[in-house]
């Protein structure tokens, strides 16, 4: 029996045979479409190809396609696990041709494979093509010598495809294999073809016209093919079943989730594993594609499909979360041919283990409250809807999982009334918003927020994309268009662009439709939507539009790297100063990062340079930055830091970098810096390049800040230092590594020269030098008086010359004015044996009066002073002069 892996494999040959490129799979978040949540065809990577706005090294190609319809206008949520064929996650093979072959080829490309290599009896296959389509009528006559009653002519949309409103478009034809008449059901384009004989297996579009707004068409210049065939489909017929879940894949995961559960996968409760196999598998494909469970966007709906798969676990009877213990058997059965499942098989495994974990008490309770609810109701009675909207609000019950569980019971929900729940619960929050002192325009976020949803931020791992405007904003308000030169701020539906948070800038770049260009200067959130600010610099822009959005790479690196090294920096901080160390604010810019914390006292250069070390260390380490997403609590306990000023929903972003011994702090001692943060960062550690500390300073009272830079700019830091330090060295006639013993033997022999003069200055102040003539002594009341003004020192020199005077005297009182450029010194003393009678302090404070001061002070046997001039000097001499006559 040929396994779902064989059946890829071997479509993927024949057509690389054939000249195809075999192109991996898209993700499944697609970057090139904003109309759509999640990629549902084969077609979507290549949609610019097809439209000619990009060219490859080749013309055609072949890919098995991950697929997801759980969301926006493609959604198969509600049947899944009850039908044969609806899935959330499918694989689509599909062959593709850019401008190369036509009609002819891919008809016979088709036939061939599925007759030839997969061995369909060929009467058992019928086609449709468009009633108008005369061509591929002829050409399946002529290539499966097919009659005309199975060649049905279909009038409807179902055999014509287009990509839009206007765009490429063209005919389809289709490739029905027949069951059987023991299975009810008619061909296509009959009253009975709802059943299930006839089922759809291949479908081909001929990408031939472009459709114009007036309804009009015209040939395209480049006609192309596009083709998909469901695998679970294709491969359900060649193992001869009629139900996809009965094929080797699927299978194998129902019988994972039955030995799990010990229950039996294949009895009462079938459908039960069948949710769990299907769900298990769009949930790993969607965490491995970088989308994490969450509130609102995909984020969203991939936790609905995590609770919907959980919720029928439960039902199964599980005590313990199952999802993550099914991982491995996904692996067994896909990991070879999506080697991305491997690669974040523990990412995959941790998130649906907490959120599982986290729900089970949710579900109990939610189930518990609608139990209760419905016991009031009458036989088959609705559920009030604003039951409902308690259900979801209150324990986060998504409406469509409250369904699901009515489902079986027969019952509906008044969607209505959840739907005037909302509505007022929303209201309330406009009014929260306008009244807490934002903004004033910040409500029309609300409005747009209401009207078209939050923005989905795609920026994790993505720094180009496309985008759908929803709303343009001129002067605060929404505008139709805005033309070269408006400042604008405009929202779209998704978006590479970060939006300024938890101390990481606003991302800048470009927003580009096919109408005008805006360049973004700073993006902003409110209200769950992105405001991308910038000016319009060529042409115009409106709401509705698509558009290609592109961050300012080199800008988002530099950031990136910053934020990083600031997680590194705020451990290596705890790790040298201590566990007090917490944050207190944060920028992440481009050229820079700043980091508060709480500390009391300067960090030392020793520590300074034990940080910088230490943070060099972990780069150098070069491990990957992982992100995991849990409850606020679990990443507490995890060990990992809160950012300061962040607001923490019920669940965060948990960011881990750097690998120590096991000397960690909470329950992931393996881990150096675990911290709950929403910005983006570095793929490894080694991609922040170098660290450099500038430097610590105080921020305010018990808070110190560190400047630092990283990776280009730090080197163009270090360059300058050392262009610096070679010009010190030039001067100084050495080199720059003797600069440091250089420097110092010159500031010793300043010093020593400094206090030599020093010392001349008072001797020659002493001798009366400095054209004073030499200081004699009066007798004033009994004391020797020593009065002098001196020339050439300064006033820390007056002191020592002031012990000098004193000496000489042997007792007595002395008064020293010295002229120091513009104002005037004042020293005094008295010596020791006259300090009863009479004190330097009155002296010094008589003196300064006249020479313009305002107090002075010491020791009764010694004091100073200041003046504003010594112009005055006899004055003061003789006020001082007074004091000793008493």
């Amino acid at each position: 029996m040929k396994t779902l892996n064989d059946i890829r494999s071997s479509f993927l040959s024949y057509f690389g045979k054939q000249g195809h490129a075999i192109e991996a799979s898209g993700p499944l978040v697609p970057r090139n479409d904003p109309t759509l949540m999640f990629t549902n065809s084969g077609m979507v990577q290549f949609k610019n190809l097809f439209t000619g706005v990009e060219t490859r090294d080749y013309v055609r190609a072949t890919t098995a396609q991950k697929c997801v319809r759980a969301g926006g206008k493609h959604n198969d949520l509600d049947n899944v696990g009850y039908t044969a064929r609806h899935h959330t996650f499918f694989e689509m093979l599909g062959n593709f041709s850019f401008g190369d072959y036509f009609k002819d080829d891919a008809i016979a490309f088709a036939w061939e494979l599925l007759t030839r290599e997969f061995g369909i009896d060929p009467n058992r296959l019928l086609v449709t093509v468009y009633h108008t389509d005369d061509e591929a009528a002829a050409i399946w006559k002529k290539v499966a010598n097919l009659p005309d009653d199975r060649i049905i002519r279909i009038a409807t949309d179902d055999n014509f495809w287009r990509m839009g409103p206007t765009g490429p478009c063209g005919p389809c034809t289709e490739i029905f294999y027949d069951h059987g008449d023991h299975i009810p059901g008619g061909p296509p384009g009959t009253p009975e073809e709802d059943g299930d004989r006839f089922i759809e297996i291949w479908n081909i579009v001929f990408m031939q016209n472009e459709q114009f707004e007036d309804g009009t068409m015209r040939p395209l210049e480049m006609q192309s093919i596009d083709t998909g065939m469901g695998l679970e489909r294709i491969g359900a017929l060649l193992q001869g079943q009629h139900d996809n879940y009965e094929t080797d894949t699927m299978r194998a995961l129902i019988e994972a989730s039955g030995n799990a559960l010990q229950v039996d996968p294949f009895g009462a409760g079938n459908v039960h594993h069948r949710v769990i196999a299907d769900h298990l598998r769009s949930t790993s494909f969607l965490i491995a594609d970088g989308v994490m469970p969450s509130n609102d966007g995909r984020g969203y709906v991939l936790r609905r499909i995590m609770r919907r798969a959980m919720r029928h676990a439960h039902l199964l009877g599980a005590k313990d979360p199952l999802m993550y213990q099914l991982v491995p058997a996904l692996l067994r059965q896909m990991g070879s041919a999506y080697p991305e499942l491997g690669q974040a098989q523990s990412l995959i495994t941790e998130t649906l283990y907490l959120e599982e974990t986290r729900f089970k008490q949710t579900l109990e309770r939610g189930l518990k409250l609608l139990e209760d609810e419905v016991g009031g109701l009458a036989e088959g009675a609705e559920l009030p809807g604003a039951a409902a909207f308690k259900l979801y609000d209150t324990y986060g019950f998504p409406l469509d999982l409250t369904q699901d569980a009515l489902r079986e019971q027969g019952r509906n929900v008044d969607t209505a009334g959840f739907d005037a729940a909302m509505a007022e619960q929303k209201a309330k929050a406009r009014a929260a918003w306008s009244g807490s002192g934002e903004a004033a325009d910040a409500t029309v976020w609300f409005d747009v927020a209401d009207k078209h949803g939050t923005t989905d931020f795609l920026g994790y791992d993505a720094e180009t994309a496309e985008g759908q405007i929803v709303a343009v904003l001129v002067d605060a308000s929404p505008a139709d268009s805005a033309k070269a030169g408006d400042v604008v701020q405009i929202a779209l539906n998704q978006s590479p662009f970060y939006a300024e948070s938890g101390g990481q800038v606003g991302d800048q770049g470009t927003i580009t439709t096919e109408t005008g260009k805006v360049e973004v200067t700073d993006t902003r959130k409110t209200a769950g939507v992105f405001a991308h600010i910038g000016t319009v610099t060529e042409g115009h822009v409106t709401p509705g539009q698509a558009a290609v959005l592109e961050v300012n790479h080199a800008r988002r690196t530099a950031i990136r790297a910053n934020h990083s090294a600031t997680h590194l920096l705020h451990e290596a901080l705890r790790g040298a100063l201590g566990d007090h160390v917490a944050q207190r604010g944060s920028l992440n810019a481009a050229d820079r990062l700043r980091f508060d914390f709480s500390h009391t006292k300067a960090v030392s250069p020793d520590e300074l340079r034990q940080i910088e070390a230490e943070v060099n260390d972990y780069i150098r380490q070069n491990t990957a930055v992982e992100t995991r997403i849990m409850t606020p609590d679990d990443a507490r306990g995890l060990g990992a830091q809160a950012l300061f000023g962040e607001k923490y929903g019920d669940e965060v972003r948990v960011v881990s970098m750097g690998q120590q011994d096991g000397s960690g702090k909470g329950t992931d001692k393996n881990t150096y810096s675990l911290e709950l943060c929403g910005g983006t960062h570095v793929r490894q550690t080694g991609d922040i390049g170098a660290f450099v500390l500038l430097g610590d300073s105080a921020s305010s009272a018990g808070v110190r800040r560190i400047e630092a830079l990283t990776g280009q700019e730090a080197l163009n830091w270090l360059r300058d230092q050392q262009t610096a330090l070679a010009g010190i060295a030039e001067t100084l006639k050495t080199s720059s590594a003797d600069v440091a013993s250089r420097v110092k033997a010159l500031m010793d022999e300043r010093k020593s020269l400094s206090n030599e003069v020093a010392q001349l200055r008072r001797e020659l102040a002493v001798a009366g030098g400095g054209g004073a003539t030499a200081p004699e002594a009066v007798d004033v009341n009994g004391v020797k008086f020593l009065a002098q003004v001196v020339q050439g020192v300064t006033g820390k020199d007056l002191p020592a010359l002031v012990d000098e005077f004193k000496a000489n005297l042997g007792s007595g009182a002395v008064l020293l004015i010295a002229d120091t450029g513009g104002k005037a010194a004042v020293a005094g003393g008295v010596t020791k044996d006259l300090t009863d009678k009479v004190s330097a302090v009155d002296i010094v404070k008589a003196a300064v009066v006249e020479l313009g001061g305002k107090g002075g002070g010491g020791r009764p046997d010694m004091a100073q002073g200041g003046g504003a001039s010594a112009e005055n000097a006899e004055a003061a001499i003789a006020a001082a002069t007074a004091i000793l006559k008493g």
